[in-house]
């Protein structure tokens, strides 16, 4: 009864939480909310896990739902990964900043720079926004995020020359960019770069799950799994 309790009011909290934070959105766009965020209620069907409660229910790539946590990697074109984490949010659209930071701590690190260095960011549709897109220009990367999903193995058609770029929105220039000759020869390269990382990691290494519960023991867990990632591609690719 203890745990229902604590649960019941974990779940009350957060949509309070949440009711505050839509409110403060209206605010700050000059409007007055018509709803009291502390009378807050959490939807009927909110649920909460019991052993694990920082792990969220999410849809997965099998087309499903799980209960689960998001691990994101940035990697070079030699699968290595140079910035990795683990979120408890289901969309990847807010995690692009984050691994930028991360990106740009590790290499100022090893006294590595990006700026003039002509280094490109690849993500998918999922990375995508505005935002998302000054953020990586900012952090010295030219950035290659895509707009829009493809099925598997669709071609983007090639942007013809007939388009006045500054009559589009920056969503529209992004999509013109991937469809340039050099757009598409940039962003196919992201099929053999990051997408492997987690095939290599899942099913040569045979990692399915994490074994601990908590954000902070998964993020652990997959940097452990991430270094040891990054140990095996060094040492295979000593000459013999």
């Amino acid at each position: 009864m203890q745990k229902i309790q604590a649960a019941k009011a974990a779940l009350e909290e957060q949509a309070r939480i949440k009711a505050q934070a839509e409110a403060d959105e209206l605010q700050a766009k000059g409007q007055t909310p018509n709803f009291d965020p502390a009378a807050a209620k959490p939807d009927p069907k909110s649920q909460r896990n019991f052993t694990d409660p920082e792990s969220k229910i999410m849809k997965t790539s099998s087309k499903g739902w799980d209960q689960c946590g998001n691990a994101q990697v940035v990697t070079t074109e030699e699968q290595i990964i140079v910035a990795c984490d683990v979120t408890n949010q289901g969309s990847d659209v807010q995690q692009l900043e984050p691994l930028l930071v991360r990106t740009v701590t590790n290499l100022t690190a090893l006294d590595l720079t990006l700026k003039d260095s002509g280094a490109t960011l690849l993500a998918d549709a999922g990375y995508y926004s505005e935002s998302n897109t000054q953020a990586t220009v900012a952090a010295h990367f030219d950035p290659y995020i895509a707009t829009q999903r493809l099925k598997h193995s669709e071609q983007l058609p090639e942007a013809t020359d007939d388009v006045d770029d500054a009559a589009l929105t920056p969503k529209q220039r992004m999509a013109r960019t991937l469809r340039t000759k050099r757009g598409r020869e940039t962003y196919s390269k992201r099929k053999w770069m990051v997408e492997p990382v987690f095939g290599q990691i899942k099913a040569c290494r045979g990692f399915r799950q994490f074994l601990l519960r908590g954000l902070q023991q998964m993020q652990g867990e997959w940097s452990l799994l991430c270094l040891t990632h990054n140990l095996l591609k060094l040492f295979r690719a000593q000459p013999a």
